[in-house]
């Protein structure tokens, strides 16, 4: 799977975590029917938007994006339904091109980084395996630490 095609599907199911979740705050908040749908398309956009992010990074370095491109896709993640435009935009300037320049065994790194995406892409079971740690490792510390805090009250 080429770093174009992951990020668009990751960035689509974002997408679609937020339509859900927003789905069920409204079931919660606007109909008072149920807070159901908020307990578990809350979990899931979490578990998503966690995948997003680690997702955002490992492209970003395997595309070599700067530092602003790897900021705005982190943040895209925050307003419901930007990260597919980012996505898009990102595409649109050929920051997606190409298949994965560290998944070769004569590729060099530079960096840290590089040589742990090096690693991950010789090994992509591995790789998938350790995405799956990741994600549940820090939707465990994001359970543990709460919501956040509303100013003020």
């Amino acid at each position: 799977m080429s770093p174009r095609t992951l990020y668009r599907r990751i960035a689509l199911a974002e997408v679609v975590s937020w339509a859900l979740l927003l789905a069920g705050m409204f079931l919660k908040y606007v109909t008072a029917t149920t807070d159901l749908g908020v307990k578990v398309f809350g979990m899931v956009h979490g578990v998503v938007f966690i995948a997003f992010c680690l997702v955002t990074v490992l492209v970003s370095v395997n595309q070599r994006w700067t530092a602003r491109q790897l900021v705005l896709g982190l943040a895209s993640a925050i307003p419901p339904f930007l990260t597919v435009w980012f996505e898009r935009r990102m595409e649109h300037a050929g920051a997606l091109e190409g298949g994965w320049r560290l998944g070769h065994a004569e590729a060099r790194p530079e960096n840290p980084l590089e040589r742990v995406l090096h690693l991950l892409l010789a090994r992509p079971a591995v790789a998938v395996g350790v995405g799956l740690v990741a994600v549940a490792a820090l939707t465990g510390v994001a359970l543990v630490a709460g919501p956040p805090v509303s100013v003020g009250g």
